[in-house]
């Protein structure tokens, strides 16, 4: 079975372009976490915050969006399957409504 996977591969262009100020990216996770706006545990703030400003990964150094969304899920790795799964589940729809103005 084939699947069109050119949306998904342009969402993640756009945002490998999409640079972020630091403020930008520090307001978004605190709407995510606390204003509460990503069904998410709000314990994994820091850890989101951690690792988008001192990345592991040299490909996640960029201040951009898709940066971001990989501090996100990597933090979510800390998560059993199923709450991992539905918090990354949801990040792409949070991070879609608060970025889809910029496209």
């Amino acid at each position: 079975m084939q699947r069109n996977f050119e949306p998904m591969r342009k969402q993640v262009e756009a945002w490998q372009r999409s640079e972020l100020t630091d403020v930008t990216a520090k307001v978004v996770i605190y709407e995510a976490f606390i204003e509460g706006k990503l069904e998410a545990p709000k314990h994994l703030a820091h850890s989101v915050h951690d690792l988008y400003f001192e990345p592991k990964y040299e490909e996640f150094r960029p201040r951009t969006i898709w940066s971001l969304s990989n501090a996100f899920t990597s933090a979510f790795k800390e998560l059993d399957p199923i709450p991992q799964f539905k918090a990354t589940a949801r990040l792409g729809e949070f991070l879609e409504a608060r970025f889809s103005q910029s496209f």
